[in-house]
């Protein structure tokens, strides 16, 4: 009888047929990077950092677990304006981004969500590096700057380069290389305003042999083989900066359409000075032809009128900047406005008061514009009665008044203000204003039946305000509540017909709309104002909009429509529909907030389309139920089975050891197994990757599915290291379901340096004294305990990351300290034959390092245990500031004092015999250990049934750091039971068989 074991979120034995309960759970996710990465030597005192050069392609994996398959996406924040990218690969395991630019960096989310718990989200920082050619400036001392470097003057040079991380400078004069106090004429120094990101080479009192090639090299420490990068600068005893001309007027006037030619040139500057041409409209005009020191700007438009700038630049000094505006001449937008009597406050023209007529243009430029008044087509002049003002402090630029005092009855008529340009070119605008004794004020009411306004999502809606009064104004919309745009996004809108037009209009724009007289081309008085209410109706919003139904034969169906939102709120009725057929209709429960539909047997003619509308005065919302029946062997069959779901917690494949074959354990799910006839069996398809062909088989399935319910099977004689294409199907009594597909990838080996904060898969043990701890040796703190613990990483690395004890306080001796392992699967060769079991190198790299070193223990413990064996491999005591390995559990016990910290790093089981140690282990740790010790290990373990695997954990005591590898294979008992022993007495490194 086969032994079954299950485990959450572990991977177990893979025996072919083994179905095991509940493995629904909730996603967690790691982020691994792949691509071009530098290993950058800097300290992260909080995060872990992911440096890579601009133009790389940056790949970032979301290593997702959880069941269903979780969902992902990515994110990102900091550097960028935007925190979503807009490309596909954001929805993908790998995102993927070529040639990042220096913009791009910053923190990458990963988030996974499956429904189960809350969503996992993990972040890793990406640091974009580049180095751009540097410059050189070159300036004199503040009152000394002449045309040229006269002797007796300090020089300063200053080198610049953009760069990630900060630059280096360095600097030489022609092949000497200069230093602070090399030369007592030279000073080299970091300003404070520079926050030391820049190099300034100070020459004092300028002396002969200080004309030279001078050249400043840049330098980001090769990091991500980003090269050095240098400029040269001669200084001569004629070095000067530049000096220009600007042969053109300033302002320059021109109509619209003309040829405007800038014509710069330089006057001095040593070397020759290089001329760009920059506009304030942040570039130049796309017709726009420089030449030389020329810009052509050909038929000019008014949007091409601005500040235009030539501007000079050798290095030395500050650039030289001459500018000049370009005007191009418009007339736009004319308005009129009436003010009755402004002395006594009537809203009324009465005669004998006063009227006044103001008449704004908009003009460019404003001081040539000028102002003319008719009457009746007749020229009309300022006088006693009739004052024409075109100055007054008091109005707005662009604006003449003609006050009419003592209103006659002869003074009604039309009168027209004319505006024009004085240079010409330019049309004259002319206003026209009636004043008759039919000029009356404004009067705004809202149409009867137009208030409150009802109307559908989708429809085109028009409100209205009539406005009476000659002449009638402008009316100006907004929403009553001011902080709630209008529907074009704008705060207001203008209306010359009292008439607001609304296209496609949705249930967002619902709310009292306020209309408004404007002074303009009316009535200066205190303005006229009412209020519209639209109320947008739209139908029911449902759930679900569309679902697929599958089910058995004789089985029930029950579908379900829900109602999210509506208006009017109160849903009328419900009707229910198979294609065109109603089936069941009725008044709505609006305390339920949905209706239902019930197939109480499912039979071959109760396939189809169902249709629920949900329906209120607005219109109908439906929710389609798609019901699916197959036709196989001239009969209805229940629809398709759903497809499984691969599960993918397991965490390594299932090794087995032949030399050129692996075996891989698949697992999966069955979605919605009940909603179907019965699933009889998969169809297993799998193919190499590159290849055409599949092999296919089937795999029986015994009783019923259950929701949630793991099924396994092994998969064997695959090729090393070759990856497949496996393709799962359920089938059923009445045909093949939809299929799903996966790839498995060989993994022969594991491997944790405990770079990510996941550790592998690691466990804190639950039943010790205190935790190891993850850090590196750039974020621990050894002022008080400055003996003891890693100076490195295994690899020497201050950044990399390993695990470690603190035996500072509160840690007391004794006290002990377990990491425990996944569970790692070991099945034998052959299940069905009793012979050696293949030989897997469990490994770890330690450090024990102090006086107060205490034990490092490593065990094995196999699933199901409560509590581990007795150790497979012990070490106390200080061993040097040295390196060594070890796997699965870890446990420290502390020592007498506080220089007792242990490390770990570099967890590592390979499939194979232990191999020898790496050879970037220092000479220092397999040549000067002189502690020479007895290692004995004796372990049983039970065969079972002669097909069992071995789950095992391995325990490993640490206190401080030492260099030693240490490795055990693991082997099953013979067939009489006797257990293996294993003795090494061995200077250098420790290795291991059980």
């Amino acid at each position: 009888m086969d032994l079954i074991i299950c485990v959450l979120g572990l991977l177990a034995l893979a025996v072919e047929g083994i179905r095991c309960q509940g493995v629904y759970a909730p996603p967690s996710v790691r982020i691994i990077h792949s691509g071009h990465a530098c290993n950058v030597e800097e300290e992260r005192h909080t995060e872990r950092v992911y440096t890579i050069r601009e133009g790389e392609t940056l790949e970032l994996t979301c290593l997702v677990t959880g069941h269903p398959r979780p969902q992902i996406r990515w994110t990102k924040t900091a550097g960028s304006v935007s925190d979503r990218f807009h490309d596909s690969s954001v929805f993908n395991q790998t995102l993927n981004i070529a040639k990042i630019l220096r913009t791009q960096g910053g923190r990458y989310y990963c988030k996974a969500e499956n429904g189960l718990g809350s969503p996992a989200i993990k972040s890793i920082r990406v640091d974009v590096y580049y180095l751009d050619e540097p410059t050189v400036t070159v300036h004199q001392s503040i009152g000394e700057a002449k045309e040229q470097f006269y002797y007796e003057r300090t020089v300063f040079l200053r080198c610049v380069a953009n760069s990630n991380p900060p630059v280096r400078y360095s600097w030489h004069r022609g092949r000497e290389v200069l230093t602070q106090g090399s030369d007592k004429g030279v000073e080299i120094y970091e300003p404070f305003f520079t926050q030391g990101e820049t190099k300034i080479l100070k020459l004092k009192n300028l002396r002969p042999q200080d004309y030279a090639n001078y050249s400043c090299v840049a330098s980001v420490r090769n990091v991500c083989a980003i090269l050095d990068r240098s400029v040269i600068f001669k200084l001569t005893n004629k070095t000067a900066s530049p000096s220009i001309k600007l042969l053109v007027e300033d302002p320059i006037v021109v109509n619209p359409g003309q040829t405007v030619s800038l014509v710069c040139i330089t006057t001095g500057g040593e070397p020759p000075p290089i001329l760009t041409w920059i506009c304030s409209n942040d570039s130049l005009p796309q017709r726009s032809v420089v030449k030389g020191g020329t810009l052509t700007l050909p038929a000019i438009t008014s949007d091409e009128a601005g500040v235009y700038s030539c501007v000079a630049s050798n290095s030395v000094g500050n650039p030289a900047k001459k500018s000049t505006t370009i005007v191009v001449r418009a007339l736009k937008k004319g308005r009129f406005w009436i003010t009755p009597d402004p002395y006594h406050n009537d809203d009324n023209i009465q005669i004998g008061r006063e009227v006044k007529i103001s008449c704004q243009v908009e003009a460019t430029p404003p001081e040539e514009l000028t102002f003319s008044w008719l009457k009746n087509g007749r020229a009309l002049r300022s006088s006693e009665r009739m004052v024409i003002t075109q100055t007054d402090p008091d109005i707005s630029p662009g604006t003449t008044n003609l006050d009419i005092i003592d209103l006659k009855f002869t003074d009604f008529g039309t009168y027209t203000c004319v505006a024009a340009l004085k240079g010409g070119g330019i049309p004259e605008i002319s206003i026209d204003v009636n004043i008759s004794s039919t000029t009356v004020p404004p009067n705004l009411t809202v149409p009867r039946g137009k208030s409150p306004l009802v109307t559908r999502e989708g429809d085109t809606v028009e409100l209205e305000c009539l406005v009476s009064g000659k002449p009638k104004p402008i009316i100006l919309w907004s929403r009553a509540d001011k902080e709630v745009p209008m529907p074009d996004g704008s705060m207001q809108m203008e209306s010359y017909d009292g008439v607001l037009r609304i296209v496609n209009v949705s249930r967002e724009m619902t709310g009292s709309y306020r209309c408004q007289t404007s002074q303009y081309n009316g009535f200066n008085v205190k303005p006229r104002e009412a209020e519209v209410e639209l109320i947008v109706q739209y139908p029911p919003t449902v759930e679900p909009v569309y679902m697929e139904m599958r089910q058995g034969l004789g089985r029930p169906v029950v579908m379900t429509c829900r109602v999210l939102r509506a208006h009017p709120s109160r849903v009328l009725r419900f009707e229910w529909l198979l294609s065109n057929r109603l089936l069941h209709a009725g008044a709505f429960d609006a305390q339920r907030d949905e209706t239902e539909y019930t197939i109480r047997s499912l039979n071959r003619d109760g396939w189809g389309e169902y249709t629920c509308n949900v329906i209120n005065e607005a219109g109908a919302g439906k929710c389609t139920f798609q019901v699916l029946m197959q036709y196989y062997q001239c009969a209805f069959s229940p629809g398709k089975a759903y497809p499984p779901e691969f599960y993918y917690d397991t965490y390594s494949p299932l090794w087995q050891n032949r030399p050129r074959v692996y075996g891989f354990k698949l697992q999966w799910t069955q979605m919605n197994p009940n909603a179907v006839d019965r699933i009889v069996a998969y169809r297993l398809g799998i193919r190499q990757m590159g290849l055409q062909r599949w092999w296919e088989q089937e795999i029986p399935v015994d009783g019923a599915i259950n929701k949630g319910e793991l099924m396994t099977h092994n998969l064997t004689e695959l090729i090393k290291p070759e990856s497949y294409e496996v393709r799962l199907t359920p089938i059923t009594r009445f045909g093949e379901g939809d299929s799903t597909i996966r790839i498995v990838t060989y993994s022969g080996e594991f491997h944790c340096s405990f770079e990510e904060e996941s550790i592998c898969m690691f466990t804190q043990d639950k039943n010790d004294d205190f935790d190891w701890t993850r850090h590196s040796a750039a974020t621990r703190d050894t002022k008080y305990t400055p003996n003891t613990g890693p100076s490195g990483d295994r690899s020497g690395s201050k950044q990399g990351f390993y695990m470690y004890i603190e035996t500072s306080r509160p840690r007391k001796e004794g006290e002990k300290a377990r990491l425990v392992s996944p569970f790692f699967n070991v099945p034998p060769k052959n299940p069905y034959v009793i012979t050696n079991p293949p030989a897997y190198c469990f490994g770890f790299f330690y450090h024990m390092y102090g006086k107060h070193i205490g034990t490092l223990n490593a065990l094995l413990k196999q699933k199901g245990q409560t509590t581990s064996e007795a150790p497979a491999w012990s070490l106390n005591g200080n061993q040097g500031e040295r390196w060594k390995q070890a796997k699965v559990v870890l446990e420290g016990i502390r020592g007498p004092g506080i220089e007792g910290d242990i490390a770990i790093d570099d967890v590592t089981l390979e499939e194979g015999e232990c191999r020898d140690p790496p050879p970037n282990l220092s000479s220092k740790s397999l040549s000067t250990s002189s502690h020479i010790w007895l290692l004995c290990i004796t372990l049983v373990m039970t065969l079972l049934e002669e097909k069992q695997g071995l789950w095992q954990h391995l325990v490993l005591s640490a206190y401080s750091p030492v260099a030693a590898y240490v490795s055990i294979n693991t082997v099953l008992t013979s067939p009489s039971g006797q257990p293996a022993v294993w003795c090494q007495n061995n200077e250098s490194r420790e290795s291991a068989e059980v």
